[in-house]
């Protein structure tokens, strides 16, 4: 009776001690691979950052002035003019180590500027929609969403209030409402970062109920 109990024990023990092990390979293998990474990243020249996908603000895309009375969107308009001709790249889920070996160490700091630029207008955008939506400026909202979109934003309260619009008070068909929502989904899909798959699940829920 107690021979079992124990032997059942002892491979308990020795299944635990086994999971510990792999579990401690794995993790020294992965630290050795990222250290080599960053190692090997820190020796890459310097090279052109022409290939990167540049934000364009021009005032004629956005709605400037649609609020004049509201201080949450007239500081979302200072912060976006702001940018207006800075470079703007959106480089969420790209970690420093990958930039530094797609572009070389000495651009880190300006890869830096250019993402942190992104981030204010990703925020920025985000915070002009929401108080053009709370004012029932439905049409203008809209176009601020879409160009947030354009750019790639992740901000899953953008996606939202774009999907709310187009549902809702655009005065779309509901077909055309879904075929609007259909062609997001690539853009939804591509996006690199941990809200991807419920901004996803999002649409594909709001694409079925129509």
């Amino acid at each position: 009776m107690f021979m079992p109990l124990f032997t059942v024990f002892i491979i308990f023990v020795f299944v635990i001690r086994h999971a510990i092990r792999k579990n401690d390979a794995r993790r020294d293998a992965d630290n050795a691979a990222f250290f080599k990474k960053e190692h090997d990243a820190n020796f890459v020249r310097k090279k052109s950052l022409d290939d990167l996908s540049y934000i364009r603000i021009r005032e004629e895309d956005l709605p400037f002035g649609a609020l004049p009375e509201d201080p949450e969107a007239l500081e979302a308009e200072r912060l976006i003019r702001g940018l207006i001709g800075e470079p703007i790249v959106n480089l969420t889920g790209i970690s420093n180590t990958d930039l530094k070996l797609a572009y070389g160490t000495a651009n880190i700091t300006v890869l830096t500027q250019y993402d942190t630029n992104y981030m204010t207008l990703a925020r920025a955008l985000q915070k002009w929609s929401r108080a053009l939506f709370q004012s029932g400026r439905y049409q203008e909202a809209a176009r601020v969403l879409a160009f947030a979109i354009d750019t790639r934003t992740d901000i899953s309260q953008s996606w939202h209030l774009y999907i709310e619009c187009l549902r809702f008070h655009l005065g779309l068909a509901p077909e055309e409402s879904r075929q609007k929502m259909i062609s997001l989904l690539p853009v939804a899909q591509s996006l690199n970062s941990l809200s991807r798959d419920g901004i996803v699940r999002e649409l594909e829920e709001a694409i079925g109920d129509l």
